[in-house]
């Protein structure tokens, strides 16, 4: 990829500081296998590079075309997807979404108690479409992501709440339904599969498969050739290893890519977590954010649509540090606000950080991107290392990049 880091108004000199910070501090002690970082501003690219293997027990390195594993970073899709719903009139954000999922008029609201003994209470108010776009609907993520001994968490592994191959869309939701709120919708703040059931959503407003509705209605447009649920065996030698890290810090393989559940056609089409892209891939997708919803001529989703999209629907304007429930998700949590589908940086000092007014998210292997309107930047950063917590990547590379701003 041809880059021109001076046109885009950054300093070549001082953005080349990210090579010596992955390389010093991350590829050559062996902390991480390899990663790829792409930095484009005012539509032009100032950064792409690429680092160490993609496969370590392959001896294979990362490469332009390199598929990696976006898990959450699938959410602002999903998003985005029942946004164009939402302008084609299909629901309003304060409807409740049991008007689409009809199994869902019984919610209930946990209070007290455990198993056979829980105490339960009908929600102060129902579950709307804003709420599971904004992470505030009262779902968690049972037990799948994060140990919890509450009683709700674990009601979901009693009824067998997942993701895994076999699952429908259809069965997830119908599960879901039966599980108990952990708090009123709308009160607080927990990351949670609220962003699959924005999936299921999709599927039952625009009554297509989910995954044929990304691929006709945004992947085709935008060119992301390499953005699916499942990894064909024609790209399986483009795949990325998973790795985390043993207690004596190196490196563990934790999916083989030509092992993985991404090559199997059955995979469940996880609106939350389950894509697989390419940097440039999601670059087409940045770029589209950047430009206000379109990208050389195919529009997506209209600008207006794309900026509410982006505000703090948090209530009362509060931060996360102030309402969030639980202690991980892909942010921080003090000076930064949530939308619908994105978190955003509301305030640069409570936050510890620059860029106001950026929006962004990433994955559980440690994948980020954040799209900056004010600096008319997006930045993508993809690596496969679990958990997404081991490093603050986003940090470190957003000071190199905004300290080479010039213009």
């Amino acid at each position: 990829m041809d880059v021109n880091a001076k046109e885009a108004g950054l300093n070549p000199d001082r953005l080349e500081t990210i090579t010596r910070h992955l390389m010093d501090n991350y590829i050559n002690p062996g902390k991480i296998s390899g990663c790829q970082v792409m930095v484009s501003r005012h539509g032009v690219p100032a950064y792409f590079r690429s680092f160490g293997q993609m496969d370590i027990e392959r001896n294979k390195p990362v490469q332009e075309d390199t598929i990696f594993r976006i898990y959450s970073m699938t959410k602002p899709i999903t998003s985005i997807a029942l946004m164009m719903l939402f302008e084609e009139g299909r629901f309003q954000l304060n409807d409740p979404v049991s008007r689409f999922i009809p199994s869902w008029k019984g919610q209930r609201v946990w209070v007290a108690g455990d198993g056979d003994d829980m105490e339960t209470r009908e929600p102060a108010s129902p579950m709307t479409m804003r709420h599971v776009l904004s992470h505030t609907a009262g779902l968690t993520y049972g037990t799948g992501l994060f140990p919890s001994d509450h009683p709700v968490d674990k009601f979901y592994d009693t009824i067998g709440i997942n993701r895994d191959p076999g699952e429908t869309i259809k069965s997830f939701a119908e599960k879901l339904s039966k599980v108990p709120l952990r708090y009123d919708p709308g009160t607080q703040w927990c990351y949670s599969l609220a962003t699959d059931v924005c999936g299921c959503l999709v599927e039952f407003l625009s009554g297509m498969p989910f995954e044929q509705f990304l691929q006709e209605r945004i992947f085709d447009p935008l060119g992301m050739n390499d953005t699916s649920f499942v990894v064909p065996d024609d790209k399986l030698g483009r795949f990325a290893a998973n790795y985390a890290r043993r207690a004596d810090k190196t490196l563990k393989l934790l999916d083989d890519p030509m092992k993985s559940d991404y090559s199997k056609p059955n995979k469940f089409p996880s609106g939350g977590g389950g894509l697989a892209s390419t940097t440039a891939d999601y670059g087409r997708f940045c770029e589209m954010l950047r430009g206000g919803g379109q990208r050389d001529g195919q529009r997506i989703i209209g600008d207006r649509t794309l900026k509410l999209m982006h505000r703090n629907h948090l209530p009362n304007g509060v931060d996360l540090g102030s309402i969030a429930m639980g202690s991980f998700s892909e942010t921080a949590y003090d000076g930064v606000g949530f939308g619908l589908g994105f978190a955003s940086t509301l305030d640069e000092v409570a936050a510890g950080t620059v860029g106001t007014g950026d929006y962004y998210w990433g994955g559980a292997a440690s994948t980020i991107f954040w799209v900056d309107p004010v600096e008319d930047m997006y930045v993508i950063f993809m690596t496969q290392l679990m958990p997404s917590a081991t490093f603050n990547f986003r940090g470190q590379i957003k000071n190199i990049i905004y300290g080479a701003i010039e213009d």
